[in-house]
């Protein structure tokens, strides 16, 4: 799948799953990347990645030849933005956006004049990605993550935002958000699972789409089937720590 095949699935609200990458390993990632997942995101902000892994990376999603590759990023920074495009990032997850205005300053950093004031020098994003302005306009996504206070209370302002294709809930921090003491803290099950429906439904009203994160496929089918439009496996570090302890007990006939 291309990266402006992707986009219009996910504008269209189209059911899209993907997987999250924390680990700088080209070719675990280049594998994954061939599953038939339809992204495979890596995280620039949490993840054990530099600028150096995130390039690294994308070539490896590329390889991969059946997923498209997206960043998220460190912060709403338009340098940081800019720079994960330019390495061939089909999309941005940006995080603690709290304003609609927080929401407007990433999609400017996405967009080439006169939509926004990303800079032009695509050295590799050329290569699957545009190169006109307005290729690379219609073919990348920007994505806005929902995990604050603040973000959460202005949801439907940010997701009216022009230009915004989705918003991204960050379950953990969420959680903390609406008064968690730590993530999947049961004392909020109930006004979590109330932020997640306003959150899915803004997207919704609004004709954006709305994803969460999930740590496993059974997590995710159910999202899916909640109405959001797209759902992330997460992660390599994870699966492989859980894969590996699985093999242990099973070796010791526990």
């Amino acid at each position: 799948m291309t990266a402006a095949e992707f986009a219009r699935k996910i504008r269209n609200r189209e059911r899209c799953i993907g997987y999250w990458v924390v680990l700088d390993a080209p070719i675990a990632t280049e594998r994954l990347a061939r599953l038939g997942y339809d992204y495979v995101a890596l995280d620039g902000q949490h993840g054990l990645i530099g600028n150096d892994g995130l390039l690294s990376g994308l070539m490896a999603v590329d390889a991969g030849g059946r997923s498209v590759g997206m960043v998220r990023v460190e912060s709403g920074d338009p340098a940081v933005i800019g720079r994960a495009l330019d390495f061939g990032a089909g999309g941005v997850i940006v995080p603690l956006v709290d304003t609609a205005e927080d929401a407007a300053r990433a999609v400017s950093a996405a967009r080439y004049p006169a939509g926004g004031r990303r800079s032009y020098g695509p050295m590799r994003s050329m290569l699957r990605i545009g190169p006109t302005p307005a290729e690379a306009d219609d073919s990348v996504l920007v994505l806005a993550m929902i995990e604050t206070p603040q973000g959460l209370a202005d949801i439907e302002a940010i997701c009216a935002t022009p230009g915004l294709d989705g918003v991204y809930v960050g379950p953990s921090d969420l959680c903390l958000a609406v008064g968690g003491r730590f993530p999947n803290d049961p004392e909020v099950a109930e006004v979590f699972e109330a932020a997640l429906a306003k959150v899915r439904n803004t997207a919704r009203d609004a004709g954006i789409a709305a994803g969460i994160h999930n740590p496993g496929g059974e997590q995710a089918a159910r999202r899916l089937a909640e109405g959001f439009t797209f759902a992330t496996v997460a992660s390599d570090l994870v699966h492989l720590e859980q894969a590996a302890a699985a093999h242990l007990k099973a070796a010791r006939g526990e």
